[in-house]
């Protein structure tokens, strides 16, 4: 006779009628980089601590999302929230990820997959970088003489390279004296020809703000350039600010509230 899979005790004392909720990051062979997704996981947690929170990784780093979907399925977890870490729409989250789920979809039918949107733009995302920014020293008195950089990984996609220029436009309008997008790879300016910039139109004091989650290759290289362009601030990455965990948990909220699209995936 046959007998029906059912979930393990583990599962059900997880899950319940709840998506588990699987953070897709991408990992980096600078440890630090995974720290700092582990430490963002647990305070994703902390705030719902009733939810099953998993990280995967798509490269370097264990454990990978293929090898996390076989886990979840073998406890017997059936619905699935994917949200990329990531914070534009380029070609991770439009070509990687999905190829991902639709691979592990094909593979274990049983399991119900959402993907999430990606977490910028948003306005958590900029007041997690106005904290970063006061963890460096600067005041909401300092706006006023202050041109801001906002650094980020940079992207051959035309669509995040907008997402990156009009987040700049939107954060300019609460008050700093500039805020101007720069890049560390694919797309100009790099960081140290925006503080050269601002420089050069007057700007009495310059930040950089890294719009990165993680530390790693990029993250220093943003690091590199504003030190060598004589930056009077420079900023943490996003790393586990506590905007980013309410933002994880919104992105999850909308997608869990949605229809599986395990169909779609598979088509």
């Amino acid at each position: 006779m046959h007998r029906p899979v059912l979930p393990s005790p583990k599962a059900l004392a997880w899950q319940g009628h709840t998506p588990t909720l699987l953070v897709v990051a991408h990992g980096s062979r600078d440890p630090r980089h995974a720290a700092t997704v582990h430490a963002l996981v647990r305070r994703v947690r902390a705030l719902r601590p009733g939810l099953r929170v998993e990280t995967g990784f798509l490269d370097f780093n264990a454990p990978s999302v293929p090898r996390v979907f076989e886990g979840l399925a073998a406890d017997g977890v059936r619905d699935v929230v994917a949200l990329p870490l990531l914070l534009t729409r380029a070609f991770h989250a439009k070509a990687d990820i999905p190829a991902v789920l639709r691979e592990a979809s094909a593979r274990l039918p049983q399991l119900r997959i959402r993907q999430a949107d990606v977490l910028g733009p948003s306005p958590l995302l900029i007041d997690a970088l106005e904290r970063r920014l006061e963890g460096a020293g600067l005041t909401a008195g300092d706006k006023r003489s202050t041109g801001v950089v906002l650094a980020s990984a940079g992207s051959s996609d035309p669509e995040a390279i907008a997402v990156i220029a009009e987040i700049a436009r939107e954060w300019r309008r609460t008050g700093w004296c500039a805020v101007r997008p720069a890049f560390a790879s694919a797309s100009l300016p790099r960081t140290e020809d925006a503080v050269r910039q601002l420089r050069a139109e007057g700007v009495r004091r310059v930040a950089v703000a890294p719009y990165v989650i993680a530390p790693g290759f990029l993250p220093d290289r943003i690091a590199r350039g504003a030190r060598a362009a004589g930056a009077d601030v420079l900023a943490d990455v996003l790393g586990p600010a506590p905007e980013l965990g309410r933002l994880l948990l919104a992105r999850y909220d909308t997608a869990a509230a949605e229809a599986p699209v395990t169909a779609a995936l598979t088509a």
